[in-house]
């Protein structure tokens, strides 16, 4: 590592001799720390080139240098970049750069060990920023009684971008606190009464409150009600600031369509009562609710009472060949532009694919050749998640026949709406014009070959 007792201005042998190349820790740190800045002072926009010259004194062409990480700079260059957000420059967030080093391996030294997987930390150097979702979900989550809804696919980042929320949340003194429905056994969509009462011991639990619930739950005036009055006289008042819930993989739900009408009516409900200038909405402006699914809703809700059409909608989509390129090069790979097209022609821009491929790519696993031509095979690095969903497939029959008639007869197929939703939101099929496609070759490919 190099030693950075003396920051002052190399002479030019200097710098040809001692140039650096930002770690991987370094990158992160870095990365980090401009997301933080930029969330507050940049609308939660991500800083252009030109915003960070302004900011750094560096020129737009010595900011691409350092960013890409690939060409040797200077380490006072690296002092100023990292001092103007707040950090100062360790040893161990550059690497040395000899005349001969491999610039590749040395990027390749600090990736992960295994595939990224789940939610992508707040420091990740492997997340992609996908405007405008990031500037949105920050600029919602400040506003009084706000409702967010997050929706993508199984695996399409919603939980990395929640994380990011989050992050803001808390730094603006919010409470917070996640609930997934996932977590849900079956015997608690049992009724109503039992789903609600789960809800709220869940968030009491998560706010690290006591569980008050024998003191506010009422048979008698019913179960939403009941919910209602826990909320309202006991878990937004226990502190004067404002509460962020996060009500992750709320699609569950949606398999229980009777306690589905009364939750999903209640959740609007508390929506409304921060919007009207009643008795008691300044005290639900302090709720902010963010509802996070991976389904288009396919139950008969009433349009007044359903959440689903109020508030934002924040849609996640496929990475972008610009974005797959952005990530290739992150994991030090080039020519960027090779990996990024035949990669968004394989698995269509799927967040969670690309990112598995990039890093047996980067680990050299595979090569791009193999990648391409081994799908089908049992040694195919995408084997464990093409088994996942095909067991998916065979746990839902009558999605295993749907699918099955969309490989084999492509841009002809037009599914019954529900079957269209569920193989939807686990990223399996996407529409052209009305007609239902595997959402990648990848896929097509692959249950064509097993469904066949």
């Amino acid at each position: 590592m190099v030693s950075f007792d003396d920051l002052s201005e190399p002479s030019p042998s200097q710098k040809r001799r001692r140039g650096v190349i930002l770690s991987s820790g370094g990158w992160q740190r870095l990365q980090a720390a401009e997301y933080l800045s930029a969330a507050r002072d940049n609308g939660g926009s991500p800083y252009t080139l030109e915003q960070l010259s302004d900011r750094t004194g560096l020129s737009t062409k010595t900011l691409t240098k350092v960013r890409h990480r690939q060409k040797p700079v200077d380490q006072p260059t690296l002092a100023a970049y990292f001092k103007t957000f707040g950090l100062s420059l360790e040893a161990d967030d550059c690497i040395s750069q000899e005349p001969d080093f491999d610039t590749s391996k040395a990027i390749l030294a600090g990736l992960l060990q295994a595939p990224l997987k789940g939610q992508l930390a707040l420091d990740s150097p492997f997340y992609i920023y996908r405007p405008p979702a990031e500037k949105l979900l920050i600029k919602e989550i400040v506003q009084p009684g706000a409702l967010i809804r997050i929706r993508a696919p199984r695996q399409f980042g919603k939980t990395s971008l929640i994380a990011r929320g989050l992050s803001i949340a808390k730094e603006n003194k919010f409470r917070t606190a996640v609930v997934s429905l996932q977590l849900a056994d079956s015997g608690v969509f049992e009724s109503l009464n039992q789903f609600l009462q789960w809800l709220c011991i869940m968030v009491s639990r998560s706010l690290g409150l006591p569980n008050y619930l024998k003191d506010f739950w009422n048979p008698m005036f019913g179960s939403s009600y009941s919910c209602n009055d826990y909320f309202e006289s006991y878990l937004l008042p226990a502190d004067e600031s404002p509460l962020l819930l996060v009500l992750d993989e709320v699609n569950v739900v949606f398999n229980y369509p009777k306690i589905a009408t009364d939750f999903l009516g209640m959740l609007r409900a508390w929506y409304e009562r921060s919007r009207h200038n009643t008795e008691g909405s300044e005290l639900w402006q302090k709720l902010r609710l963010v509802i996070v699914y991976s389904t288009d809703v396919f139950l008969p809700l009433n349009v007044n009472q359903s959440p689903f059409n109020v508030g934002l909608l924040i849609a996640l989509s496929a990475f972008t060949q610009e974005q797959v390129q952005e990530l290739a090069l992150r994991y030090g790979l080039t020519p960027t532009e090779t990996y990024a097209s035949e990669l968004v022609r394989l698995v269509g821009g799927n967040p969670y694919l690309t990112q598995l491929a990039l890093f047996h790519l980067s680990q050299q696993n595979v090569t791009l050749d193999q990648l391409l031509e081994n799908v089908t095979t049992p040694d195919c690095i995408f084997e464990s998640h093409l088994r996942q969903q095909l067991w998916y497939l065979e746990e839902h029959p009558e999605l295993k026949e749907a699918m099955q008639q969309v490989v084999l007869h492509p841009n002809k197929v037009e599914l019954h709406p529900i079957k269209a939703f569920k193989l939807q939101g686990v990223g399996l099929i996407r529409f052209q014009n009305q007609f239902a496609v595997a959402s990648c070759e990848l896929y097509q490919m692959y249950f064509s070959h097993v469904l066949s």
